[in-house]
């Protein structure tokens, strides 16, 4: 069954895992995370995805994909959010370290 991601302006199209992986690999480069890892993290997404229904907003997939990567690697995962949640000052950074820090304890 295929799965479609509303995207920000309404619009509709495919879910594509590649893109999953694409955005993971930005944001873990020069991690130690491997190519098994991202695409492991991108099945979890979209199984999760896919448990939910046909249709999913894109901010659903960038929730999923930033809850795992916190738990893979939370160096990338602040990357991850910085482009995600569109930071805009270091204040945001410092907040999400500071997300990060209160969940791993």
């Amino acid at each position: 069954m295929p799965l479609l991601v509303v995207k920000r302006d309404g619009s509709r199209q495919p879910f594509d895992r590649a893109k999953v992986v694409g955005g993971v690999r930005i944001a873990a480069k020069d991690r130690p995370v491997t190519d098994a890892d991202l695409e492991a993290l991108a099945g979890e997404v979209e199984e999760e995805l896919r448990m939910r229904g046909p249709v999913v907003d894109a901010e659903r997939i960038g929730i999923e994909v930033l809850e795992r990567l916190r738990r893979l690697d939370q160096v990338a995962a602040v990357r991850f959010a910085s482009v995600y949640k569109g930071f805009d000052d270091p204040a945001e950074f410092a907040r999400e370290v500071t997300e990060l820090s209160k969940r791993t304890r």
